[in-house]
């Protein structure tokens, strides 16, 4: 995974256009992977395969705390509407373009993930779900025998596509945030004959790869989820905030008040509930947002700063 990093990394500091078809690559591949998934998936089921999802619930644990905290696990498989509010300055006619790709990505993205854990359902059992670490995998041995070593190859390119993407984006937000002076200048700056945010890149590969030192992948998912999260509720909560507070200003990209409420009662629901579930994990979450605080307080909003911690303040701000 460190070499995958390290690799696309490179890749998108190089060129932007190679990004993007390695990109329509690997979505392809993924969508023929899954495609393939969900054919094979019903036709176990037409042909009579159900005692597999024959009491789907049974042993099922409604805690609401665990409900919530199940989401985070998934969350990440859905977050592509996320990324690309990042890079609406690179979206041709992003007023546009950006509810239109959020509007058939969510629903396309959850059908298909749908039909593909009800065909992982139906062919594996739950002794063979919880025991595999690459369900995916174990899905195409069971499958096609003769062809184990094709699902690794997809699983590969998934996690590649996955792995692009959230460079391509995720460097963006670093790259702005550094623009308007919340993080060092050298951030902000770009190659001015490929046009790409190379310190941004090497900034957000040094933070992954310290992250990945983390052994516990699901401990590191739920710090990831409960940040997004909390995130993602004061965004709606402010944008409920100006709705009600100031009706009358210019909106571009405007939908139903029903959506945003709808919206927080969710990213309250998962940010809420697992706080007495997993409090240590929920807590180091916290702990990485409330880092940020001191920080911004001193080297940003402090503005009569004295001339001694200017001058450290200014090279890096």
């Amino acid at each position: 995974m460190r070499l995958k990093k390290g690799l696309l990394t490179a890749i998108n500091c190089y060129n932007v256009k190679w990004v993007t078809r390695l990109q329509d690559v690997f979505t392809a591949t993924k969508m023929l992977a899954l495609g393939g998934i969900v054919i094979a998936g019903m036709w176990f089921l037409a042909m009579g395969n159900t005692e597999n999802i024959a009491h789907p619930m049974q042993n099922s644990n409604w805690d609401p705390g665990y409900v919530a905290l199940s989401f985070y696990s998934g969350l990440f498989s859905y977050s592509g509407w996320n990324y690309l509010n990042f890079v609406t300055e690179e979206l041709k006619n992003p007023y546009k373009n950006l509810p239109k790709a959020i509007c058939v990505s969510m629903p396309l993205s959850t059908i298909v993930y749908l039909l593909v854990n009800v065909a992982y359902f139906v062919v594996l059992s739950k002794e063979e779900l919880l025991s595999s670490n690459t369900v995916a995998v174990t899905f195409g041995a069971k499958i096609l025998p003769m062809l184990t070593w094709l699902m690794p190859l997809f699983v590969s390119c998934s996690t590649f596509g996955a792995l692009n993407g959230a460079i391509f984006a995720s460097s963006r937000l670093f790259f702005v945030g550094a623009r308007n002076g919340h993080l060092p200048k050298a951030i902000a700056l770009i190659n001015v004959k490929r046009y790409t945010p190379c310190p941004s890149l090497v900034f957000l590969c040094i933070i992954t790869l310290l992250l990945m030192c983390i052994d516990d992948v699901f401990a590191l998912i739920n710090y990831a989820t409960f940040v997004e999260s909390s995130f993602t509720l004061t965004s709606v909560t402010g944008l409920l905030w100006l709705r009600l507070k100031r009706p009358d200003l210019k909106r571009p990209i405007k939908v139903d008040i029903i959506l945003p409420i709808t919206f927080f009662i969710i990213a309250a629901f998962l940010v809420t509930l697992p706080m007495y579930v997993k409090p240590w994990e929920v807590g180091i979450g916290l702990l990485m947002i409330l880092s940020g605080i001191p920080v911004y307080m001193v080297f940003v909003y402090w503005k009569d700063k004295p001339r001694w911690l200017n001058n450290i303040a200014d090279p890096l701000c």
